[in-house]
């Protein structure tokens, strides 16, 4: 079977993790070390991303350059951070510690791929280099957003160590704490609200942190949220948290937003009531609680 190219070889051993052969092939054939495939990738890439350290080191002390990018703006440094590989994170901060804060070309960075994966020790490392923790991806995402996202609690307590805010929102005013009530993530939720986020903090449309757990249905959520004084009332959306959960029929949710507080008889910008959408929607035991709470069971 005749053998693939010099340079498609050397991507080979570097997937593969053969450094006797990437010697061979830099040194023997005088191969480019920085040889790079049709999308830019290079062998350092190819090694890091698949967590081979030592091909690593064989390539960085044949010469390949760490700042090298792909056609989509990653490094190296970027695919080990993703993977969570902390020793290959190492070398080549090593090798060339101004890496470190290379985007793709959406503006996401090692540290903010590593916080948005859980790689606690990594992102550790690359904010001890000097890695930026305000740094915004093109939407205004920020490593604590995307922490905040996936639930990763001690990614944000690290970043909120080094002065990283949590009322930092991305471009259409999502915040930390908004996205952790879509998801449903109660522990960061409770986090997020010890380090002060701001509890009514809106998304550009008008909707709260509240509205959006209480459209999601996390009751947990929204009984924490209500504990530290989330507005009940009408939103600029032209909408209340009991709209939502009338809506879409949440019912012990409805029972908790009516016991702290919240109006059953505001109406929305189409003038219905809570319960007018709870009737239309087809939730009878909502309709018959909120027209008689005292008498009625969801």
């Amino acid at each position: 079977m005749e053998k693939p190219p010099l340079e498609q070889q050397l991507h080979l051993a570097a997937i593969q993790g053969d450094a006797s052969n990437i010697y061979d092939l830099v040194m023997g054939e005088k191969l480019n070390v920085d040889c790079p495939d049709k999308e830019n990738t290079t062998p350092l890439m190819f090694a890091s991303a698949n967590a081979h350290l030592d091909c690593v080191e064989e390539l960085l002390g044949l010469g390949a350059d760490p700042s090298a990018r792909r056609q989509t703006g990653t490094t190296a440094l970027f695919l080990a951070s993703q993977c969570g590989s902390l020793d290959i994170v190492q070398e080549l901060l090593k090798k060339n510690p101004s890496v470190v804060d290379l985007p793709n070309y959406e503006g996401a960075t090692p540290l903010i791929v590593a916080c948005q994966c859980n790689h606690l020790d990594v992102a550790t490392l690359l904010i001890e280099t000097g890695a930026d923790i305000q740094a915004q991806m093109s939407d205004g995402t920020t490593a604590l957003f995307l922490a905040a996202q996936n639930g990763h609690c001690r990614i944000i307590e690290l970043l909120y160590k080094h002065e990283a805010s949590v009322n930092e929102q991305r471009k259409d005013k999502a915040s930390p704490l908004w996205i952790a009530c879509q998801m449903g993530h109660l522990d960061v939720v409770k986090l997020l609200l010890k380090l002060g986020a701001e509890v009514d903090a809106a998304r550009e449309d008008g909707a709260t942190p509240l509205f959006k757990a209480t459209h999601k249905g996390h009751l947990e959520i929204v009984q924490e949220l209500i504990k530290h004084k989330a507005n009940l009332n009408l939103l600029p959306i032209g909408e209340s948290a009991l709209h939502a959960a009338a809506l879409f029929g949440h019912g012990k949710i409805v029972k908790e937003l009516f016991e702290s507080g919240a109006d059953p008889q505001l109406k929305n910008s189409y003038a219905q009531t809570p319960a007018d959408l709870a009737k239309d929607a087809g939730y009878d035991a909502i309709y018959n609680y909120l027209n008689n709470p005292s008498s009625s069971v969801i």
